[in-house]
């Protein structure tokens, strides 16, 4: 890992799993590979297996393509400039995966796509 963006994040997450959710530990993991192995997750899937105020993580990118039809709060590494209007312009959150681990969300009600 060359970014200290995703060093910090990767820290940040073994951190908190140290507490007590295994979940934490599970999306370092996933940011923890080479950059050709991480992963990117369109919108359309997202909205294909979310429903209205979910709270999905993705260890990886966030993607532009399709439409997401409710409002979702959706944290990853990273978004598409795309991906961010869209969410916006359903009254949904893009946050970043460390926002997400000091939001103070329960974890089991995060859902991880990839």
């Amino acid at each position: 890992m060359t970014s200290p963006e995703l060093t910090a994040t990767v820290r940040a997450l073994r951190k908190a799993s140290k507490k007590g959710a295994a979940l934490w530990g599970a999306l370092a993991d996933e940011l923890d590979r080479s950059r050709r192995s991480r992963v990117a997750v369109n919108l359309s899937v997202i909205n294909r297996h979310t429903g209205e105020g979910d709270v999905v993580a993705v260890p990886g990118k966030v993607l532009g393509s399709g439409e997401i039809a409710h409002a979702v709060t959706v944290a990853a590494f990273s978004f598409s400039e795309t991906a961010r209007e869209k969410i916006a312009h359903t009254k949904g959150k893009a946050l970043s995966l460390t926002e997400l681990i000091d939001g103070g969300m329960e974890p089991s009600k995060i859902k991880i796509l990839k």
